[in-house]
């Protein structure tokens, strides 16, 4: 399937659930304002980043500031937690669970349940992260002026590994190190519609029939459809 095709599937699963990424957002800040060190943007590098992905999902400035005031105001950053799940899927899938949470019990219960019911298999730490690498992941809007040899130079020399035109959007992959510096640098004259860090698939796979298939769908639905987990990742094919 590729990187790029499999960034793209995982674009529009996202773009599907628009609605919650205000609240997920708001999450990613609250804890890295705990694990980061504070709410200054300019000292926390974890905050920073969470703020980044926050301006290119197009969230106000002014409600970047007010979940950042309310987080270290009311301790609703040290409610939470980021935690990584690992498991297999119908016919052996690899599935990574990013989530954040302030019930690691009910959290972890409800993961186990979701792979219990389609098949799958809740594993432990290390049982498929070799699979992944982690990228930096910034898509970019092109405008009415858009000189794609032009952004490919400027890309590379904000540190972009490989640049991608997908229709209307240009995706540009990163190394973690330059994630930052990349999307900011980037950000100055382009349109971000994304920008986050993301773990992609070495190598791809797929379910063996139809009725796994179909328990995998379900089972990724499931997944994105709780409250608690904010990125799935896999290593589909399809």
């Amino acid at each position: 399937m590729g990187r790029w095709q499999d960034i793209q599937a995982k674009k529009d699963k996202t773009d599907a659930a628009r609605a919650k990424v205000f609240t997920k957002i708001g999450r990613e800040i609250a804890v890295a304002i705990k694990e980061g060190g504070g709410a200054n943007v300019e000292t926390n590098s974890k905050l920073r980043e969470a703020v980044s992905k926050a301006k290119a999902n197009n969230v106000p400035n002014e409600n970047i500031n007010r979940i950042i005031k309310k987080a270290e105001s009311d301790g609703a950053a040290d409610n939470y937690e980021e935690i990584l799940y690992e498991g297999y899927g119908p016919g052996g899938i690899a599935v990574m669970v990013e989530a954040s949470t302030n019930n690691k019990n009910r959290t972890a219960a409800d993961i186990r349940h979701h792979f219990d019911k389609y098949g799958g298999n809740l594993g432990q730490t290390g049982c498929v992260a070799f699979m992944f690498q982690r990228y930096g992941v910034i898509e970019v809007e092109k405008g009415e002026l858009f000189d794609e040899d032009k952004f490919v130079m400027e890309a590379i020399e904000a540190g972009a590994d490989d640049v991608a035109t997908e229709g209307e959007t240009v995706l540009v992959l990163t190394s973690v190190k330059d994630f930052r510096s990349c999307s900011e640098k980037l950000s100055e004259n382009n349109k971000l519609i994304e920008a986050e860090i993301k773990y992609i698939p070495a190598n791809d796979a797929e379910p063996t029939n139809e009725d796994e298939r179909a328990n995998f769908d379900k089972l990724i639905s499931a997944l994105e459809g709780n409250d608690d987990v904010m990125n799935v990742y896999t290593n589909f094919s399809g």
